[in-house]
């Protein structure tokens, strides 16, 4: 998982995570998912809005996306993205709970301790 919200969006310990994350999928036969969380800190007054930062996202998280993509294929694991808009830490319990994931790894960029 990452999320920044600066032009640069990748952090080593969200690569170190992925390559953890693939390791434990190819050990366990597990689907792998990446999630990807572009804040929106304040309340959008339209739709328009959150499809703006949906549309920045995308466009911001392609290079990770990419990599991690390409880490996962070689690793021979099936690699799903999620790049989503919001709160960060409501984004990601509700698309864990959409899933059904049973482990959540996450790389740090350097926001808080979590």
């Amino acid at each position: 998982m990452e999320r920044q919200s600066s032009p640069h969006v990748s952090s080593e310990p969200a690569v170190k995570a992925l390559e953890l994350a693939i390791a434990m999928a190819r050990q366990n036969a597990a689907a792998l998912h990446l999630v990807c969380v572009e804040e929106i800190p304040q309340m959008p007054e339209y739709i328009e809005e959150v499809r703006e930062a949906k549309g920045i996202a995308a466009r911001r998280f392609r290079p990770v996306v990419e990599r991690a993509r390409l880490r996962a294929e070689q690793s021979n694991i099936k690699l799903q993205v999620h790049v989503v808009s919001g709160h960060p830490v409501r984004m990601i319990v509700d698309l864990v709970d959409e899933i059904g994931a049973d482990l959540l790894v996450i790389g740090a960029t350097g926001h808080s301790a979590l």
